[in-house]
């Protein structure tokens, strides 16, 4: 009886998950439709066949990605997707044998990427932002557009190469570090918003609010001196004066946050 039971989840577990599976690869070839593509004046469209003669590596690994997905409203197309919906008609690059002038580079001009990601586009203006509206870098630099992958470099799980397209940049703040701050293993992303924030240094949070996300408050061992007093306790440690002070990292307490080689305590 025992045996016949588990032999009838085992078969609606695996019938829960094909249909998730189902239901997951449903969703991912779900088309994006383009009403229009970025205009390169006196080009037409040419196909992405056409593309493939001479970009036949970035072809090959194009159907996997999210960006094949989108499908282009331009009567002018004939029906051709993918590459011009992002680029623009390719005539005009072709019949040059190539080059950038005479095709669209969205790494270059981030204004073709915003047609589809407006949100981000919104983060782009916050007060504290990545410098890619003003053109001193740009979405290809921790995006790979044509590949599996959201992040760069290419090849492997997305979220794992996080903090490595951060460090490509930020060495100094991901090196290793004798006494390294935890949350570093779960990413850059747990305490920066990478496009734009309203705090300074793109933090998701502001203040000490940031670090009591995961330190939270402790009651510990000790009483409050008085009913009245509200106690700040991380560990055993009473931090009620400390956080007044500001920051945990700029109150003069833990000032290497992302790591430190001298002090289990996160300072220099």
């Amino acid at each position: 009886m025992k045996r016949r039971l588990r032999a009838i989840l085992a078969l609606a577990f695996a019938g829960l998950l094909g249909a998730f599976a189902l239901l997951l690869n449903s969703c991912s070839t779900t088309p994006v439709t383009l009403t229009a593509a970025p205009d390169v004046p006196g080009a037409t469209f040419v196909g992405d066949k056409t593309c493939a003669e001479c970009h036949t590596n970035i072809c090959r690994i194009f159907p996997a990605s999210a960006h094949a997905r989108i499908r282009l409203d331009d009567p002018r197309a004939k029906g051709q997707t993918g590459c011009e919906s992002c680029h623009g008609p390719g005539s005009l690059h072709v019949a040059a044998g190539g080059g950038r002038k005479l095709i669209v580079n969205p790494g270059k001009n981030p204004s073709a990427c915003f047609e589809c990601h407006r949100q981000t586009e919104a983060e782009f203006h916050l007060p504290q932002h990545h410098p890619l509206i003003e053109q001193h870098m740009g979405c290809a630099q921790c995006h790979d557009p044509h590949g599996r992958d959201i992040f760069k470099p290419a090849g492997g799980l997305a979220m794992a190469r996080a903090n490595e397209t951060c460090a490509q940049c930020h060495r100094e703040q991901t090196r290793p570090f004798v006494f390294e701050h935890a949350a570093l293993r779960e990413g850059c992303t747990v305490c920066h918003t990478p496009h734009g924030s309203i705090n300074a240094k793109l933090l998701t949070q502001r203040d000490s609010n940031l670090c009591l996300r995961c330190h939270a408050q402790n009651p510990g061992t000790a009483a409050p001196t008085s009913p009245a007093k509200t106690s700040v306790f991380i560990g055993n440690a009473d931090h009620s004066l400390y956080v007044r002070m500001g920051a945990c990292w700029s109150s003069g307490c833990h000032t290497a946050v992302h790591g430190s080689n001298v002090d289990v305590r996160l300072r220099y």
